[in-house]
């Protein structure tokens, strides 16, 4: 009968056996001042990091398991969904394994590069699984995934795996200190547009907002507290050509209520490009329903 110091053994060598399984996972983005960058091995010739972490830059030093020194080429970058693709010049042998299951509660295990072409380990939980959402910049999640671990600015980017050996999607760093995974599905799916684009074309308004009351004497006609006040407009945008002027108060995008802007940001996603979308505005005390048709937001 095996004792509970027995059990506790073979628990270590597991994670031991996982942690040594993920090398091949797991590469080095070298950056100036001996500092590094880890990156994860999508497919053999494909490494996906960490966007907001990434220098910029057109090429790249990595390493790769075993101290392998390499060279990778950007092919493209997604802020939205805060993912960026690089190619290798040399496909290098990896341990990629298929797609893992997300559920609260399960063990976790995200892995990063030592800069010396070694991985470290961090263990948790899957802290919480939620739904669908989008981020900041536009780009669509399939699930929002917090993770109960801590993670070191360098190790940012690497794989995330379940208890099994399936593969989760990256480590992100999220506000609050908070740590996320970024799905496979969704970089999956980011992956075959910047293969074929070098990006993600989004939609895009060409206007800054901010949360404003609805005057008082307006709400009721309204059926809303507040809206987004139209503080500039870029010149030769869809706002500028629909034209909204500074000062507009956006009430509603194709009827649904305008808020906050974190509820105008689903309706830009990578679909609506070249689609005509009703805004109703309010303007001098009077509503206006403008159409305007979306555009995709300016490479930068």
């Amino acid at each position: 009968m095996a004792t509970q110091s027995d059990i506790l053994v073979q628990i270590s060598n597991a994670l031991a056996g996982r942690t040594l399984a993920a090398g091949g996972d797991v590469a080095a983005i070298r950056i100036a001042g001996r500092r590094h960058q880890t990156a994860t091995v999508w497919r053999s010739d494909l490494l996906v990091a960490s966007e907001q972490s990434l220098p910029k830059g057109d090429t790249f030093d990595a390493v790769l398991a075993g101290g392998v020194a390499a060279t990778a080429r950007l092919i493209g970058r997604d802020p939205g969904t805060n993912v960026a693709l690089l190619r290798l010049a040399q496909p290098a042998p990896s341990g990629v394994s298929g797609n893992g299951t997300i559920q609260a509660g399960a063990l976790a295990l995200a892995f990063g590069a030592d800069g010396s072409g070694g991985v470290t380990a961090r263990l948790g939980l899957v802290n919480f699984v939620g739904p669908q959402w989008h981020s900041r910049g536009g780009g669509k999640i399939a699930a929002r995934i917090l993770l109960d671990i801590r993670l070191s600015p360098w190790e940012e980017g690497g794989p995330v795996f379940d208890a099994g050996g399936g593969r989760i999607g990256i480590s992100a760093a999220g506000p609050r200190g908070l740590v996320l995974a970024i799905p496979a599905e969704t970089i999956e799916s980011v992956v075959s547009v910047l293969l074929q684009h070098g990006r993600v074309a989004r939609g895009w308004l060409g206007a800054a907002f901010r949360p404003v009351a609805v005057p008082d004497a307006l709400q009721r006609q309204t059926g809303q507290a507040a809206g987004l006040i139209v503080l500039s407009v870029a010149a030769s945008g869809p706002a500028a050509k629909a034209g909204i002027i500074p000062g507009d108060i956006l009430l509603t995008v194709d009827k649904t209520p305008a808020m906050h802007v974190r509820q105008v940001i689903p309706r830009l996603d990578a679909d609506s490009v070249g689609k005509t979308v009703d805004l109703e505005i309010l303007r001098g005390g009077a509503f206006v329903t403008i159409a305007a048709v979306i555009e995709a937001r300016p490479a930068t």
